[in-house]
């Protein structure tokens, strides 16, 4: 069993001041109060924790031993706790936010620090990583908000129980692209099931599959295989792919608007409308928002809204 923290915090203060005077002023208790509650500890444990010379404590090696495991705890607490405790009149305190790798790094630290020249007294701690993983660490508490990616086409989601609370933020286009160069020598204009069944992909995401997404939502069937020469964890390098010429692969229509437009890069269109994932903001669905998760909350949905940020992600329309 653990000792009592109490005489943990005692010992901690007994051991620094190497005083049980010191300790009993510091912690505004009688001196007896104070040697009894070493004693205590003492029993507990079984072990002297100090060796009396006179009017002096040494420490035992079990001393010794202990202080190196309860210094670090006590530090850390009383570095921590101004951080605990948030005023109620203003957003303070440390906020922890998960998105999506290529979205949170472009995104989320240009809305992070235009809250915080608003709130000074917000810092932030930032996660990316893919949705399944971000929905775990709100399901555990690691998280306070989540940016995950919802298919809209999608009737029921994995790993969205009713534990969450879904806030829409903006419409991501999703587009099945290749090379120019691949385009003209394995595509060259045909663009049905059967013509694609057979070519090369390449894919960032291994769970849910967004290749198998593309298909369910263009030709309401989902091919039994596909042949995936590469599977990385990077949309950048994902699109590098593509360029090379290695195969097909569904990349955001925003990051490669350009080269569309030159281009150099060809997009797969099919008598549907581009398939969309929308960009959510996820929270536990019974969690009462502090004032700094509320506030941020708000700022970031008004901040999506924006005109300058929607226009840069619908670019082909849907």
């Amino acid at each position: 069993m653990l000792p009592d923290f109490n005489r943990l915090k005692v010992f901690y203060h007994i051991y620094t001041l190497n005083s049980i005077v010191g300790a009993a002023n510091k912690l505004h208790l009688s001196q007896p109060a104070i040697s009894q509650q070493l004693q205590k500890l003492e029993a507990e444990l079984k072990v002297p924790l100090f060796t009396r010379l006179h009017k002096k404590l040494v420490p035992t090696a079990a001393g010794e031993r202990l202080f190196t495991l309860v210094e670090p705890f006590v530090v850390k607490l009383e570095d921590e706790i101004s951080y605990i405790r948030q005023p109620s009149d203003r957003p303070a305190g440390t906020l922890r936010i998960g998105a999506p790798r290529e979205f949170g790094k472009e995104y989320l630290p240009r809305f992070c620090h235009e809250f915080r020249r608003l709130y000074p007294d917000v810092m932030f701690k930032l996660k990316f990583k893919e949705s399944i993983p971000l929905l775990t660490m709100i399901r555990e508490g690691k998280l306070d908000y989540a940016l995950v990616d919802v298919y809209f086409n999608q009737v029921e989601l994995p790993s969205f129980p009713d534990i969450f609370s879904i806030d829409p933020l903006l419409k991501e286009e999703m587009v099945l692209v290749c090379s120019k160069e691949y385009y003209q020598e394995r595509i060259a204009g045909d663009h049905s099931f059967k013509n694609l069944l057979d070519k090369e992909y390449i894919t960032d995401e291994d769970d849910p599959s967004i290749l198998a997404l593309w298909f369910k939502h263009h030709f309401q069937k989902i091919p039994e295989s596909l042949n995936v020469v590469m599977t990385l964890d990077s949309h950048e390098a994902l699109i590098s792919g593509l360029k090379l010429g290695m195969g097909l692969g569904v990349a955001t229509s925003y990051l490669i608007w350009e080269e569309i437009q030159k281009g150099e890069i060809i997009p797969i269109a099919t008598t549907k409308n581009v398939m969309v994932n929308m960009i959510s903001l996820v929270q536990l669905q019974d969690k009462v928002p502090t004032l700094t998760e509320k506030t941020f909350r708000d700022f970031m949905i008004a901040g999506m809204q924006k005109k300058q940020v929607l226009e840069r992600f619908q670019c082909i329309g849907s």
